[in-house]
């Protein structure tokens, strides 16, 4: 039986998502690959061991997170009850729905019951009375944001959830559900999007100035960009990489010459600061006062620590932004 050490928490930074009460570690971990039922049962625990003995206490799921849909959720819940169930307070569990779940009419996009059926079959899966935060996983341009945030509303207030979350939404729409939302008096509370030093979508549509001005937290996915900073891809593909074994997210086609000229100019920036490419990755993105937490994927423990090696510098010149931003086409 697991057991956590005392001192966990003060190997991490805690920050309050936008005007919340709610504090989450800066750096979390995200269940999207590895954790379905083509990983190995025991490096995933290995991995939940890893993060929450070194202060992490955000674990991020979704509805259809696998393969096959739902297996991490269900294999997450089965390492919950068989070493966290004492710990649940001290965790901060995330799922999400809104893409494509179940065959029919029923099991995608935004509508109530969607949303509230697949949230039940969620916490089925995992063995939970709640989640601490359930976002809508994606913008439906068919159903109206209405309906959508009434069935978040309903879900807070029913207490399957704690707090309302936005993932994949605009600026523009952002500030539309947040009106509902906080007309309805749900705590809604932050927004989950992709966003590295190579992906400045949030900065182009607005969600990260509305955010700003809205006071809501933001939380990065695929932060070293599906591994591209991840410094593995520099001198070739490893036999061993995401690439070569699975390539649903990541494929050879992204490593043009363009790019990785990119990468191989932000390693050297790295070196000079004396941290490794996905260190500054990270720690790029950490500086921000918008950014509330960093998702971070592992594949193995020793990734999850070596990632938190980030936090030991967020502090950036000038100079070095404007090359990073030279670099990147900012």
């Amino acid at each position: 039986m697991y057991k956590a050490g005392g001192e966990r928490y003060e190997k991490m930074q805690y920050r309050r998502s936008g005007k919340s009460g709610l504090l989450l570690p800066a750096i979390s971990l995200g269940l999207w690959h590895n954790f379905g039922d083509t990983g190995d049962r025991s490096n995933m625990e290995q991995m939940c061991f890893t993060a929450f003995d070194n202060g992490i206490t955000h674990f991020d799921l979704a509805n259809n997170y696998g393969p096959e849909y739902g297996s991490a959720e269900r294999n997450f819940g089965e390492i919950l009850k068989k070493h966290f169930s004492s710990y649940r307070d001290e965790l901060i569990i995330s799922t999400k729905a809104g893409y494509d779940m179940w065959p029919g009419p029923y099991g995608n996009w935004g509508s109530r019951k969607y949303l509230i059926a697949s949230l039940d079959q969620s916490l089925k899966r995992m063995g939970l009375d709640y989640v601490d935060i359930f976002y809508h996983h994606r913008m439906d341009p068919d159903t109206p944001l209405e309906e959508t945030m009434g069935a978040l509303a309903q879900i807070v207030k029913s207490g399957k959830a704690l707090y309302a979350g936005l993932s994949n939404y605009d600026g523009i729409h952002l500030e539309k559900a947040a009106e509902i939302l906080d007309g309805s008096k749900v705590p809604f509370v932050i927004n989950q999007n992709r966003y590295s030093m190579l992906d400045r979508t949030i900065e182009k549509n607005g969600l990260k100035q509305t955010s700003a001005k809205l006071k809501k937290g933001i939380i990065c996915f695929s932060p070293l960009a599906q591994g591209l900073l991840s410094g593995k891809y520099i001198n070739g593909i490893p036999e061993d990489s995401r690439i070569k074994t699975d390539g649903r997210f990541l494929n050879e086609s992204r490593l043009d010459k363009e790019t990785m000229d990119k990468v191989i100019k932000l390693n050297e920036i790295a070196k000079e600061r004396g941290q490794l490419l996905p260190e500054m990755a990270l720690a790029w993105l950490l500086r921000q006062e918008e950014i509330t937490s960093v998702l971070i994927g592992a594949s193995r423990p020793s990734q999850i620590t070596a990632n938190i090696k980030s936090l030991e510098n967020t502090d950036f010149t000038e100079e070095e932004l404007e090359k990073i931003n030279r670099i990147t086409g900012r």
